[in-house]
């Protein structure tokens, strides 16, 4: 083949695993050099380069959204696989502490271990709830949103498609988007550029999803300024 792209972290990690010289372009990264795919950002070198879907400013915006549809929240449970978010947390500190919040970092891989994570977030009396974006909470996010219901925890999400599951806010990068960013460095590569010579992309375009119907059963008002930057308002 002339080149792979790979659409997920671990798929990544693979495809690097199996060759030093096909071209790999990933589409979904979180800390591509935490994660050791990319010597740095402007220059990947090796046979890997592709678009990180967590940019520096995105934990913190996470958590400052998340704190202004729940202001009383300062206990907040980070829920990450620790296959995949190796150079997030670092992040996430840095924005708690300058917006007054207390992490606690719960780790799942499996619907099982994302049942104990709750469980712990019961017993350390989390108040909110970040969901770093992951394939497996994607897959799981019916068990994830209703868990967060359960437990009446507001929580904010990296998806779309966990806030139209029942979450009720999700920020992050929009999904289609980067596919069609990723097209462009297959042109590029199947031209001949070199993957090691191609910058990493950060994520430039994001989307703001808010449901109202999970802010409602959780007692919460969201701000009217909050509710104009949505790109999409579930009722």
């Amino acid at each position: 083949m002339d080149v792979i792209v790979a659409a997920s972290p671990a798929a990544t990690e693979a495809a690097k695993r199996a060759t030093t010289t096909i071209p790999i372009v990933f589409t979904v990264s979180g800390d591509p050099v935490a994660d050791g795919f990319v010597a740095s950002l402007a220059r990947p070198g090796g046979n890997i380069t592709g678009l990180a879907t967590i940019g520096p400013e995105l934990v913190g915006k996470q958590l400052e959204i998340l704190k202004g549809v729940a202001p009383k929240v300062s206990r907040v449970a980070v829920l990450q696989n620790p296959n995949t978010h190796r150079g997030v947390l670092r992040q996430a500190e840095g924005a708690a502490r300058a917006l007054g919040l207390q992490l606690q970092i719960l780790e799942a891989r499996t619907p099982s271990e994302i049942e104990a994570a709750f469980a712990a977030m019961s017993r350390r009396r989390a108040d909110g709830i970040l969901v770093l974006r992951d394939a497996v909470f994607r897959a799981q996010r019916a068990q994830i949103t209703a868990l967060a219901a359960k437990n009446r925890l507001p929580a904010v999400y990296g998806l779309r498609e966990e806030a139209e599951a029942g979450g009720l806010v999700a920020y992050g990068a929009s999904v289609p988007q980067l596919y069609r960013r990723a097209a462009t460095y297959v042109d590029k590569i199947l031209k001949g550029a070199k993957p090691g010579d191609l910058p990493v992309e950060q994520p430039t375009q994001f989307e703001l999803v808010i449901n109202l119907k999970t802010a409602k059963t959780l007692g919460l008002t969201i701000p009217p300024s909050l509710l104009l930057r949505a790109d999409q308002v579930i009722e």
